[in-house]
């Protein structure tokens, strides 16, 4: 079997980052460990994979990654997360923020491959599958976060929506509400979310009422208008989960000037579990995503394949928590 680059790490007894550095020639390593780190490859006959780079004859040890909306706290904290698993293992990070827009996703990659990039991470909301099955063809390295697509032979990191779903559901539930509406971001990712929700109101016994889901964009604006309509039109409701905190906070903001008190009135969850779920008033219920086990995570895949270490396609599911705060309560008697 073709040695990897975790087998010389375990074999020189160094972290991976380190000997990611001796082959790029990066960062500050002492000529004792290079030695002995270039001894290990020379043994182990270790080769190092130039798949993304094969172009220019030289690696440029940089990864591009899009993301859709870097005013999204979530999305931050991803770009945050992979710039220092990228960092650790000697790679830079050129982000570009794409703003839900398939014109500049095409633009964007289009670019980061004239900038000869090794390999590009594309975070969730991405809407241009035509760009993504072309760099599958090119076997160009690509995994993606935060979102996956069973269609395409791509690596994956994300977490499981559907049961985040179900457990924001069963907690609403288990606080006595019945009458739960949703608005959903218009994406992959709410998929899941949907589906979670809607399993957790039929396992209570619950109906599902197609007009109380609202599939929208992520936004707090969105949030707020689409939380208004359903508080001035849904009687009785006494729950909203939103797909995102975004349009939880939004949400929240439409019960305030509406005199509705949460979590007296109306209990709201949001989802990410973003710096904003904490300082808003009252602390959001959120679902906790694992963003930096992701992100170091999705990183490692994509080194992986820019060394060609496998071929086969990899899917990491990883398990979501509900960190309960105070703007869910028990539900008003009907």
């Amino acid at each position: 079997m073709k040695p990897t680059i975790y087998d010389v790490a375990r074999a020189a007894g160094v972290s991976i980052a380190t000997v990611s550095k001796v082959i790029n020639n990066t960062g500050r390593i002492s000529d004792k460990t290079r030695k002995k780190v270039n001894k290990v490859m020379e043994e182990l006959r270790y080769q190092p994979s130039m798949v993304a780079s094969a172009l220019t004859g030289k690696r440029m040890n940089t990864i591009g990654l899009l993301i859709k909306d870097l005013a999204n706290p979530f999305f931050a904290e991803v770009a945050r997360a992979v710039e220092d698993r990228g960092q650790e293992l000697g790679f830079s990070v050129v982000m570009c923020s794409t703003d839900n827009d398939s014109d500049k996703e095409a633009g964007y990659i289009a670019l980061l491959k004239q900038k000869k990039v090794d390999g590009i991470i594309v975070a969730a909301g991405f809407r241009n599958d035509t760009m993504l099955k072309e760099l599958i063809r090119e076997n160009f390295p690509v995994a993606l976060i935060s979102q996956e697509i069973p269609e395409l032979a791509i690596d994956s990191v994300s977490v499981d929506d559907y049961q985040g779903g179900y457990q924001v559901t069963d907690h609403l539930i288990s606080l006595g509400h019945r009458h739960i509406a949703m608005i959903a971001e218009d994406g992959r990712s709410s998929f899941g979310r949907i589906r979670g929700y809607r399993q957790a109101l039929e396992d209570a016994g619950i109906p599902f009422d197609e007009s109380r889901l609202i599939r929208c964009e992520a936004s707090v604006e969105e949030g707020y208008r689409n939380g208004g309509y359903f508080l001035d039109s849904l009687k009785p409701l006494t729950a909203i989960f939103a797909s995102n905190d975004l349009l939880a906070v939004g949400v929240m903001k439409a019960a305030r000037e509406r005199g509705i008190r949460i979590p007296d009135d109306l209990s709201v969850v949001g989802f990410d579990n973003t710096i904003l779920a904490a300082f808003v008033d009252p602390p959001l219920t959120s679902v906790a995503q694992p963003i930096q086990d992701m992100g170091r995570q999705v990183v490692d895949c994509l080194v992986q394949r820019i060394e060609g270490e496998h071929k086969l396609k990899q899917r990491v599911v990883l398990l979501p928590e509900l960190v309960i705060r105070k703007s869910t309560g028990p539900a008003k008697a009907d």
